[in-house]
């Protein structure tokens, strides 16, 4: 193994934890597994290839959340918060039905070619990191899941709406109870959720190739790490996310022939150990 192997797994991982943390927060609020996360990550993707060809990358750092944030605020709206009494199978294929759409609705727009996104100027080149020269945008990427995970924590520990975010998420009821708006609180998360699945889509839209498939790949990944660091736990979801990333790109390299077992192996030995995941709340 050498340090650019180790920088290419944790670069990988940023994305799979920016991306897990937002289908965290709406499984942990909602209850709901969103089949259409890798479908918004997509639709990230392809706004920043659009909006980074006739403008800049940069804006398409805050287009692409921003509209995704809006898609967020209909699926709560139009059928998380109609359909909230209903089983979570029930839920959980209409997600499905909603990927689907998306996916189809991408392709009738861009078609079904693979797009390339270049990165930012001044970010197309090589950094000295501890003497290895590595790609400056992957660099940008890993900075970037840096300060989100900072960010993040902080926002939910320290001020009010976080506060009101965790009581709802641990107990729903008695958080009504106690005055917490709950369609509010969920109206936030479910948007933050799907603007952190834009913005995963957008930093990786340099970084891997933009076609129809994207979404899809991804998702069975960021599956395996919100199953594998409980469900619901946001800190699991980092730590999982960058710990499989690093571990499935290290495998692609060490034992490429098996590397595409290692979420799997690694999610059914983290479920026989504990059930509920490594942050999950024990039953």
């Amino acid at each position: 193994m050498n340090f650019a192997q180790l920088l290419n797994g944790i670069a990988f991982g940023s994305l799979l934890m920016i991306l897990s943390s937002g289908l965290a927060m709406i499984y942990g609020l909602r209850g709901v597994t969103n089949f259409s996360h890798g479908a918004l990550y997509m639709a990230g993707a392809y706004l920043a290839y659009s909006v980074s060809a006739n403008f800049s990358f940069w804006l398409a750092l805050v287009v692409a959340p921003a509209v995704l944030a809006v898609l967020g605020a209909v699926l709560e709206l139009v059928f998380f918060r109609r359909l909230q009494h209903r089983s979570h199978i029930e839920v959980g294929l209409v997600t499905f039905g909603v990927a689907m759409v998306l996916e189809r609705v991408i392709v009738l727009i861009w078609g079904e070619r693979t797009l390339a996104v270049a990165p930012p100027a001044g970010l197309g080149g090589t950094t000295s990191v501890f003497g290895v020269d590595y790609p400056s945008y992957r660099l940008l990427i890993i900075g970037f899941a840096v300060v989100l995970a900072v960010g993040l924590t902080w926002w939910l520990r320290a001020s009010r709406l976080g506060l009101h975010i965790r009581a709802a998420s641990r107990d729903g009821q008695t958080a009504q109870i106690l005055g917490i708006n709950a369609d509010r609180v969920s109206l936030v998360v479910v948007c933050l959720g799907a603007a952190l699945a834009g913005l995963a889509g957008a930093l990786a839209a340099p970084y891997v190739s933009v076609d129809p498939g994207m979404g899809v790949a991804i998702l069975i990944n960021v599956l395996i790490v919100v199953v594998i660091g409980g469900a619901g736990s946001i800190a699991g979801a980092m730590t999982a996310g960058m710990a499989l990333g690093v571990v499935q790109t290290l495998g692609a390299v060490w034992l490429p022939s098996v590397a595409v077992l290692v979420p799997y192996a690694a999610l059914v030995a983290v479920l026989l150990w504990r059930p509920a995941g490594l942050f999950g709340r024990q039953a």
